[in-house]
């Protein structure tokens, strides 16, 4: 394999595929490493932990074909130390020689027949406007959890509902579900579990225009541009989640949504060692104060119409500004039962976006 590209270029597509390598590839040494495959002047690189595998595929001049695995971090280090301009790679034997300028460096490959093969994705494939599933994801995937003891409660649930998408996340404390009119991936009825991991991911890789998204009965695979994204869909039964939702709420405060996130940011500095945020909500608007012994205290009201009970409900700032910042609008809508029931988040005047929100004793 032989061939000359733009350090720019190079360094994007190891970063990309790069993201997926397995930082604990002890088991699979070779995962610690990202595929390069040249094909006249086509590089395609992959990076994958066998649960999440990206690959990329860049323009370069090629000068002969060939299939190696480059180590992911030195390769990636290297590269970026170079300064802009072109970059040669060349393998010969178990080694790839990286020139530039008056640079030369040489990096002892990994076994390219231990890769793992990749399964082609599915045929059967369906397109999406890419900026609207990248608002979606942004507005579900934070609220998946992070724990891998809870495996379910780290993926982020699509669904069929309505002849849409209803992508659904929590992590027991707060949950995120949104809409997307006319997205009909799924069957009705049908639903897969996608790790928040790799939905991450393709956030990062979407833009503008579409992405195609194929279905297996154990991967998703989704193509943007020139990047894939293929991962595992987890296995298992997603809570109810409809069964958190309250079917009416005697409270309701319809706030800006700005100056409420703002208050949140400004009040929250003194909400230390898990101490939650009081929203006290009546008809002269809603205060936010927070308290923590040995530190302070700090409280600002906010101007809001609220039709209910007067009443006070604690909840995590981090989790309360994390739907804040997400509901689209500039209004949102607080709808509460009491202080110890879930509260939801909504912006005004839509019914594609919920969050709901467990409060914190107080």
């Amino acid at each position: 394999m032989k061939l000359r590209c733009e350090r720019d270029d190079l360094v994007e597509a190891l970063g990309t595929a790069g993201r997926a390598v397995a930082n604990r590839g002890g088991a699979l040494p070779v995962l610690s490493g990202v595929r390069m495959e040249l094909v006249g002047d086509t590089l395609s690189l992959t990076g994958s932990d066998l649960d999440l595998t990206i690959s990329v595929t860049t323009t370069v001049a090629g000068t002969a074909d060939g299939v190696a695995v480059l180590p992911a971090k030195i390769a990636s280090d290297v590269v970026r130390s170079l300064d802009a301009g072109r970059v040669e790679l060349s393998v010969d034997g178990d080694e790839a020689q990286i020139t530039s300028g008056r640079f030369s460096s040489t990096i002892r490959l990994l076994p390219a027949d231990e890769f793992p093969r990749q399964a082609p994705p599915a045929e059967h494939a369906v397109t999406l406007d890419a900026g609207d599933l990248s608002s979606a994801l942004s507005q579900v995937v934070p609220a998946a959890s992070n724990d891998d003891a809870r495996p379910i409660l780290t993926g982020v649930l699509m669904a069929a509902e309505g002849g849409g998408l209803r992508l659904v996340a929590t992590d027991s404390y707060r949950l995120a579900v949104r809409d997307l009119e006319g997205s009909a991936v799924l069957e009705e009825g049908q639903s897969v579990l996608v790790p928040s991991r790799a939905l991450r991911e393709l956030v990062r890789a979407l833009g503008d225009g579409e992405v195609t998204l194929r279905l297996g009965e154990r991967e998703a695979t989704f193509e943007v541009g020139t990047t894939r994204v293929t991962t595992r869909l987890i296995e298992g039964e997603f809570p109810n989640y409809r069964g958190l939702i309250p079917s009416t709420y005697p409270n309701r405060m319809v706030v800006a949504r700005d100056a409420l996130g703002d208050a949140v940011r400004r009040v929250r500095l003194m909400a230390r060692e898990a101490t939650p945020v009081r929203l006290t909500m009546s008809a002269s608007g809603v205060e936010l104060d927070a308290v923590t012994q040995d530190i302070g205290q700090a409280s600002e009201a906010v101007d809001a119409t609220f039709e209910g009970t007067e009443l006070t409900v604690g909840f995590n700032p981090d989790y309360l500004l994390d739907g804040i910042e997400v509901a689209p609008g500039d209004e949102v809508v607080l709808e509460t039962t009491d202080a110890n029931k879930p509260a939801v988040l909504r912006a005004t005047g839509r019914e594609d976006f919920l969050y709901l929100l467990m409060p914190v004793r107080i």
